[in-house]
């Protein structure tokens, strides 16, 4: 009986099976391994199952006093009394029936069968080698697999120098991979009985297409191939990828589609141009190709040499020409806070990027290392909200602190200006002197800083240590381009980017509560027409440029809701492990 036809049967779990499933479900909860889980669905796997109850029955031959057998030679002895018969047929009718019966070719079985258990011999002999043998002969293998719907996880290639097809790459989980049969270098002899030399990948592709049931190959071992070893790296995408439009990708079928945001495990960079990976949240699924980080970059730099190449035939230095280049290009990475063509009247804001050492790679956002960040108790990550000019980040902020004061917490920003009327120094404001504070920014003491009508303000990085060491939850919501600066190893933010809505949307929702322009300090007035189109091209531009580097999204179109939203998303920070670059981890 095949293990098949055994594991359809309703079989109990066999106890030793059973205790090593439930030490990995106690190891799973300390740790996300992935080899833990690709043993815990083989030992759950009714196959197994099957094999090891046959395993057990047979183990107890010579345990059980029961099943104990009294000899292993009765395939011997049967001849013997065979023998001895055969002399005695014609004086006796019981003789000459016994005889007849001796040589059923089912009684010869069995006995051998009993033989062969009562001696343990449970193990398959392989043939001698031949004494003359060709030690320049090839050794060929032949391996079945059976055609599903899933692909065959393999990619096939004409070596250059030979012009032979063989095996490139095996994808990771895939029904080549499973079989422990075909390995990397392998070369293609034969398709279902149909040479395959001279002939093209796509022949070979086409013959497998054509193909139905069983799939036989004949191959030509490969002389260094080895067990594949999954890697244990996860890197967060920070681009759209989908394998159908990609030109260059050697299968599209092998090919794995994700967005901008996705946690892939990349299981295999042997390849330098194409990586093998699966999706975090599909761990049981067959890799499938993707773009190294090599050529991604590659791919962007061309990109946008081609895109100057064709700003500088289009006329330059006109206001039209300027926004019609998409956000981020390389010529307008200095341009200020929003994507029109107005200059800001009266705010200029500044910073300093000399921290991040590697700004110029970051510009071209591909993916980035990611490992789980656990929270410590007692220490909370400083929460940054994010968005254009307007759209509300600083209400949710204020709204959060008064649900809970003592626990959420803003820090004082400093400012050069004179006090007013009603103020208190270290409330409001930290009143300093222009020297004093121009000094503490050469020194790097601020994660953010800017001039208005005349006046320096600035968040200093003391005062966020402050009360995140205080047990507290420090909110933050600084202009866009402070990110590279917050976003470091010493702070841990979590990045929340908060989004209008649609233009009749985000127009209707702001008249409806007569929420205040916060373009126009002197007049209390509504939003403008104008003043919405800017705040969505903002928030365009802010998604464009730094979109990747966001852990959640909140769309801004009622705040009631937007709110809750952002109270859940602050208490997953606080009990949850979440995902965040891999130095902070490390």
């Amino acid at each position: 009986m095949t293990a098949e036809v055994m594991a359809a049967n309703d079989t109990h779990w066999d106890p030793a099976l059973s205790k090593l499933i439930a030490s990995l479900k106690e190891a799973e909860s300390l740790s996300n391994d992935q080899e833990i889980d690709f043993l815990q669905t083989l030992l759950e796997s009714k196959e197994l199952n099957a094999l090891v109850n046959v395993h057990s029955k047979v183990a107890k031959v010579g345990k059980d006093d029961r099943l104990a057998p009294i000899l292993s030679t009765s395939g011997m002895i049967m001849c013997e009394v065979l023998e001895q018969l055969s002399q005695q047929c014609h004086l006796n009718e019981d003789c000459r029936e016994a005889f007849h019966l001796l040589q059923k070719p089912h009684l010869h079985s069995l006995l051998y069968a009993h033989d062969a258990i009562a001696q343990k011999d449970f193990y398959p002999h392989l043939p001698d080698l031949p004494i003359e043998m060709d030690e320049d002969e090839e050794t060929i293998k032949i391996v079945q697999l059976v055609k599903s719907n899933e692909p065959l996880g393999a990619t096939i290639k004409t070596d250059e120098e030979s012009g032979k097809i063989i095996i490139a790459r095996i994808m990771h989980g895939g029904a080549a991979d499973r079989s422990g049969l075909i390995h990397v270098g392998d070369e293609v002899i034969e398709v279902n009985g149909i040479n395959v030399e001279g002939k093209t990948p796509g022949d070979v592709l086409s013959i497998l297409q054509n193909s139905e049931g069983t799939i036989t190959f004949k191959l030509v071992p490969s002389d260094g191939r080895g067990a594949q070893r999954e890697s244990k790296v996860r890197v967060r995408a920070h681009f759209d990828y989908n394998p159908e439009v990609d030109p260059y990708i050697p299968c599209k079928e092998a090919g794995l589609a994700f967005q901008r945001g996705d946690i892939l495990h990349i299981v295999s960079q042997d390849d330098s141009y194409w990586w093998q990976a699966r999706r975090e949240s599909e761990r049981t699924a067959r890799a499938g190709l993707i773009p190294s980080r090599a050529l991604q970059e590659r791919r962007i730099i061309h990109e946008r040499t081609q895109r100057e190449i064709g700003d500088g035939e289009s006329k330059k230095g006109s206001c039209t020409s300027i926004c019609s280049t998409p956000p981020g290009s390389p010529r307008l990475r200095s341009s200020s806070s929003t994507s029109s063509c107005r200059q800001p009247k009266t705010k200029k804001i500044m910073y300093d990027l000399t921290e991040n050492d590697d700004f110029d790679r970051e510009l071209i956002a591909t993916y980035e290392e990611v490992a789980k960040l656990y929270p410590r108790p007692g220490i909370y990550r400083p929460v940054v909200l994010i968005g254009a000019p307007g759209v509300g980040r600083n209400e949710l902020r204020r709204r959060l602190i008064a649900r809970d004061p003592e626990k959420y917490r803003s820090p004082v920003p400093y400012t050069t200006r004179p006090m007013r009327t009603g103020e208190v120094a270290g409330r409001e404001y930290i009143f300093v002197s222009r020297e004093k504070m121009e000094a503490d920014i050469e020194a790097g003491k601020f994660i953010e800083h800017g001039e208005y009508k005349g006046h320096l303000y600035g968040t200093s990085a003391e005062s966020v240590k402050s009360i995140v060491n205080a047990g507290c939850v420090c909110l933050l919501s600084p202009h866009y381009q402070a990110i590279k600066a917050l976003r470091t190893v010493q702070l841990k933010p979590f990045l929340i980017h908060i989004k209008p809505p649609e233009f009749d949307e985000l127009k209707k929702t702001r008249t409806d509560s007569r929420a205040k322009s916060t373009f126009d300090e002197s007049n209390a007035r509504g939003f403008t027409d104008e003043e919405f189109t800017d705040m969505i091209k903002s928030s365009v531009r802010i998604d464009f440029l730094y979109g990747h580097f966001f852990d959640e999204e909140i769309l801004n179109a009622d705040l009631v809701t937007a709110f809750e939203k952002l109270v859940n998303i602050v208490q997953r920070v606080e009990t949850e492990p979440l995902w965040a670059p891999s130095s902070w981890v490390q």
